[in-house]
């Protein structure tokens, strides 16, 4: 790695904010030797552009020996940012590669078929003549070959061990700081009919500890590599037959990484089981350092993470299995004026389960005021959770509002927020997991509302374990990451501004615990909230006007012919 090109590897034609500093401090963290740097820089702040200047630093092949490692990867774990890098002018020369399934077959008759369904797939020994323009084996080869290869972090763990994608001199991670959520995620293994092929072959056990539940996933690995080579050895399979293969060789591979790593005894992972004596089973892993080191930190010579809520080097270094004596963290200076993203405290009780039924209507009469105070302007409405978001627009619907409502359930979760994005009408949209990887700059929305503490969920075996443990600290700051995130989802450029209302009281006590975690520019925002003025209950000034039935109705169309996987920000990404 060459730190001194940063500056000349910068892409945009002039600087933004701090980003000129923060590619010196960059460039000094990497020329005093660290192999990791972690970048701290707000949203909204450019982290792409940064992300590429780093990427234009690795070693290239003119600068090499035969063996060295050269070239970079850009990875990020939402395909939303993905999809900005793709369509980024200055970014331009990432190389986008994704997972087979977003590409489709170019053969006659199969032009509706993903690569990962097509004859390729299908039969054995099939001998496409047309390869050489498969879109996906085209873009993958590009890729391979390109200095700067950009995919999801999805994708970028699978392909850990592959020919194609092999070991790189610099990896760029953006949105890393839920690194070890995300490793913990794609590293749990969820047994149950819908996941497993043969389950009607199984008799589930009861499941007294990990050793129980490794010496089950022997036994289940055993049927499932009988199912699989019956399927392999076949001439010609069946769509359906190809996705209960894929899905065999994927569930052997966990389960077999799972027992290997659970009977490591060198290796940091804690693992948690749930379920059994015949119901589903879901193995989770804790700390899961040895599952990044393959897939992530065995990638690359040099690292850089970049983040607005790596809030503590220390914790997080230990969580992805980093030793922070070669790790350096670069904080990013804020340049968005604090007045222009302002926090409003309109708390209207908790919203922990044993009092929402209490709270949650006076949040709903809440939003009605604010749709009052912002009669001209789009603003979104973070849930937390479907059931928050159902029970939400239900009042909202009985206040006779919901001619400005838009939500979205799990099935049309993007095809909804992209025509949101789309109209020019001052409409609320009422989202279940979009504070990050969401840009609302300008009038795409102005006022945003925090319905929920976003605590992580303590009835998740790994969350009460951690708690068990005395992780509160953690706690608190997985809760303000997320917090930190969606606050900047509506003020992305200096120029900007938006308005953050807090509807949870239980967010108030979370800033108090969790003070000594915040950067510099949030607790500004924090220390000058103020309650805001806002006119009386009034559903008419709202937009109450009862006109709103065709929009209802295109709405409801729209969901019965889903277009999206609910977590398509999550898993689709091969």
């Amino acid at each position: 790695m060459n730190p001194a090109r940063i500056e000349d590897e910068f892409p945009a034609p002039d600087y933004r904010g701090a980003q000129r500093d923060a590619l010196g401090r960059i460039r000094e963290a990497f020329a005093a030797g660290n192999r990791v740097v972690l970048v701290r820089a707000p949203t909204g702040s450019g982290k792409s552009l940064l992300a590429r200047a780093i990427a234009g630093c690795a070693r290239r092949p003119d600068e090499a020996d035969p063996a060295d490692a050269t070239d970079a990867y850009y990875t990020t774990p939402q395909v939303s940012q993905l999809d900005d890098v793709a369509a980024d002018p200055l970014l331009s020369d990432l190389q986008v590669i994704r997972g087979k399934r977003n590409y489709s077959c170019l053969l006659p008759g199969e032009t509706d078929t993903p690569v990962d369904r097509a004859p390729c797939a299908r039969q054995t020994g099939f001998d496409c003549s047309i390869r050489h323009r498969c879109p996906y084996f085209s873009d993958r080869a590009i890729a391979s070959n390109r200095s700067i290869a950009a995919m999801t972090l999805a994708y970028f763990m699978q392909t850990a061990g592959s020919d194609a994608f092999g070991r790189r001199d610099v990896v760029v991670v953006d949105e890393a700081h839920g690194l070890a959520e995300w490793a913990e995620m794609y590293a749990t293994i969820d047994l149950r009919p819908r996941t497993v092929p043969v389950w009607d072959e199984l008799e589930i056990p009861a499941l007294d500890g990990v050793e129980a539940a490794a010496c089950f996933a022997d036994h289940v690995t055993t049927v499932c590599t009988r199912r699989k080579d019956t399927l392999v050895g076949a001439d010609e399979l069946s769509i359906a037959e190809v996705t209960e293969r894929d899905r065999l060789q994927e569930l052997i591979s966990n389960l077999n990484w799972f027992v290997s790593d659970y009977r490591d005894s060198t290796s940091a992972s804690t693992w948690v089981v749930d379920g059994g004596d015949g119901e589903p089973v879901t193995i989770k892993p804790l700390n899961p350092e040895r599952y990044l080191r393959h897939t992530v930190w065995d990638r690359g010579n040099r690292f850089a993470l970049l983040s607005a809520t790596i809030l503590d080097k220390e914790g997080f270094c230990r969580g992805v299995g980093l030793d922070p004596d070669e790790t350096a963290l670069v904080d990013v200076s804020h340049t968005f004026p604090v007045e222009n993203r302002p926090l409003f405290d309109a708390t209207q009780g908790k919203m922990t389960y044993d009092h929402r039924e209490e709270t949650l209507p006076k949040i709903a009469r809440l939003v009605v005021r604010l749709m009052a105070h912002h009669p001209d302007e789009k603003g979104i409405v973070h849930a937390h959770s479907y059931a928050i978001a159902e029970g939400l627009e239900a009042k909202l619907r009985e206040f006779g509002v919901d001619g400005r409502i838009r939500s979205h359930d799990r099935e049309d979760r993007d095809a909804q927020l992209g025509a949101w994005l789309a109209t020019d009408d001052p409409d609320l949209f009422i989202s279940v997991k979009m504070e990050e990887a969401l840009d609302l700059e300008g009038d795409l929305a102005r006022w945003q509302v925090l319905c929920k503490a976003p605590y992580p969920n303590t009835r998740d075996s790994r969350v009460a374990r951690r708690l068990e443990d005395g992780q509160w600290n953690w706690y608190y700051r997985t809760a303000l990451k997320t917090v930190i995130q969606a606050c900047g989802r509506v003020v992305r450029a200096p120029d900007d501004h938006g308005a953050t209302y807090l509807a949870d009281s239980s967010l108030l006590d979370l800033f108090e615990r969790s003070r000594s975690a915040m950067p510099d520019w949030f607790a500004a925002q924090v220390d000058r909230m103020t309650t805001p003025e806002l006119p009386a209950f009034d559903p008419a000034a709202a937009g109450g006007d009862g006109d709103s039935g065709s929009r209802r109705d295109r709405r409801r169309r729209s969901r019965d012919d889903p277009e999206n996987h609910p977590l398509a920000d999550v898993w689709g990404s091969d």
